[in-house]
């Protein structure tokens, strides 16, 4: 299992290669597609995602975590193939119930594989390095974009097929972590439970899918709309991409955060600066003052995921871990998609009051959060 580690941390760095990543909403808007039609497509693979979660667990559980790991990156790679050569709603959104699929499968399996493959009281260093290698790989991208790509976007788009194929063969070699075990009666019910009957960790998983869905939002589909609406080209677009995948590999440092300050404060903290930069982002048109907005949100989730993906993963025990991550991945979805359709509205109707809703969101998430820190631990959380 030694060779796992390398291998996810490879596997990682090549999925974050997403050549188009720095014009993805500009990408799509030039293949036909609206605002609208973007978070539509992005709320209809959340609803998939939710459906296919608890499935998806279980049998990642029954077949293998290898199995399942190698299928999905598979798929994943077909899934860039069809984007690359996609054009108007019906191709993207057939790409995107691709990746709901790998989304869903992936889901609780590349976090159980290097949970169970290093040692004790190390995970969370593992989980931010895997993070950060995924923003490396955005980052190497994203330089290429500016200084060679630019406004060639099938050029990216075929680059990207590239990176997601060579990331699908390095997943043949990894070693299995848990075997093919056959259904036992009351397994789901037993790993679903470990989540469903938690109070804690259901505060700290909805609090976590607000934060990370106004995220996903703000840094993958809004701020590229604000950067043109603060007159910037695509040269600067890109430079401002490269500068925000470069701070995600703060992530690496989430666990030496969290030792000085504590899980609660240092949550706490990241919570709140998400708060001020989508405030930040509704009432400026000035470039330099939306690209730090920016940049402070990105900072801020990089460092909380891997602290959320500790604080799950050790709330967790049996055999049957892919089950009980799907799960509370299903419960964080399902957050996601009244989000997104919300941010799609606001979006279209502007792009403040889309900012002002990722700032209102984010003070809910951080409300959960302060409830999660006041709860007892009697509801067996850590």
């Amino acid at each position: 299992m030694k060779r796992n580690i390398p291998l996810m941390y490879a596997i990682a760095l090549l999925q974050g290669m997403v050549f188009y990543a720095p014009v993805a909403t500009l990408y799509r808007q030039v293949h036909g597609l609206s605002m609208f039609q973007i978070t539509l497509i992005e709320s209809i693979s959340l609803v998939l995602c939710i459906l296919l979660e608890v499935p998806w667990g279980a049998l990642a559980d029954q077949m293998g975590y290898k199995r399942t790991m190698v299928f999905c990156c598979c798929l994943y790679f077909v899934s860039k193939l069809v984007f690359w050569q996609a054009d108007g709603f019906g191709w993207f959104l057939a790409e995107r119930v691709m990746l709901s699929v790998v989304t869903a499968g992936l889901s609780g399996v590349d976090t159980s594989i290097l949970y169970l493959s290093c040692p004790e009281g190390e995970s969370q260093r593992v989980f931010g390095l895997y993070s950060s290698l995924q923003t490396l790989g955005l980052l190497l991208s994203a330089m290429v974009f500016s200084l060679w790509i630019k406004d060639q976007y099938e050029l990216a788009g075929l680059l990207t097929v590239l990176s997601y194929g060579a990331a699908a063969l390095l997943s043949f070699g990894l070693a299995e972590v848990k075997g093919q075990s056959s259904s036992r009666p009351g397994a789901f019910r037993e790993a679903a439970g470990q989540v469903l009957k938690n109070r804690r960790m259901l505060v700290l998983l909805v609090a976590a899918g607000v934060l990370t869905e106004t995220h996903q939002m703000v840094t993958v589909f809004l701020n590229q709309p604000q950067y043109q609406r603060c007159g910037m080209g695509s040269e600067g677009i890109g430079l401002a991409y490269i500068a925000a995948a470069l701070l995600g590999l703060t992530g690496a440092f989430s666990h030496r955060l969290t030792r000085m300050w504590g899980e609660k404060k240092t949550a706490g903290l990241l919570f709140a600066l998400s708060v001020l930069a989508c405030l930040a982002l509704a009432l400026t048109r000035n470039a330099a003052l939306s690209i730090a907005g920016v940049l402070t949100f990105r900072v801020g989730n990089s460092l909380f995921q891997p602290l959320q993906l500790e604080l799950q993963n050790r709330q967790i025990s049996g055999e049957d871990r892919a089950t009980a991550l799907s799960v509370g991945a299903m419960i964080m979805d399902g957050v996601g998609v009244g989000a997104n359709l919300a941010f799609g509205a606001a979006a279209d109707f502007s792009l403040p009051a889309a900012f002002l809703l990722g700032g209102a969101l984010c003070g809910m998430g951080l409300l959960l959060f302060l409830l999660w820190g006041e709860q007892k631990k009697t509801d067996g959380c850590c």
